[in-house]
């Protein structure tokens, strides 16, 4: 399972070279909800980087809690918009703050979409695979909404 999820990683991270670029070429986000944390995230032209607290069920009723920071490539623009919606895929570092991770280190992949609703406000939906040591693989889907300011 991880080698698939790692292939397809990479073969999303290879689209990059062959997007077409309508980008702005700088923008910060403030995100406020899971995707890809709650925290900052600045993007210059396809490449992101984010950090912040990110939140995560992996079991029903149970939180769990990371600091996360990472690397995020954007592919695929969709629509007329002058920012347009895209594809994304990125890696992260997580750290275990709760539970079962506390103090932990993981690995984060995601892959999804992000809908540029009205001016800066858009909606994310995806998913992320978070491998740690001594844990299973995990698989969750991750909403998100931030604002964003294009420069």
């Amino acid at each position: 399972m991880k080698q698939v999820f790692f292939t397809l990683f990479a073969l999303l991270l290879s689209s990059v070279a062959f997007s077409q670029s309508r980008f702005s070429n700088n923008e910060i986000s403030i995100n406020g909800f899971r995707n890809p944390s709650i925290g900052v995230e600045y993007r210059h032209k396809q490449i992101s980087v984010h950090a912040g607290y990110y939140i995560t069920a992996f079991e029903s009723g149970v939180t769990t809690k990371f600091i996360k920071t990472g690397v995020t490539a954007w592919f695929l623009p969709v629509g007329k918009k002058e920012n347009p919606s895209s594809f994304y895929a990125g890696v992260s570092y997580l750290r275990g703050i709760n539970l079962d991770y506390k103090d932990q280190n993981a690995l984060g992949m995601e892959a999804g979409f992000r809908w540029m609703v009205w001016k800066g406000l858009n909606l994310r939906i995806g998913g992320i695979a978070v491998a740690s040591k001594g844990h299973d693989l995990k698989i969750n889907p991750t909403p998100g909404i931030s604002y964003s300011f294009f420069f």
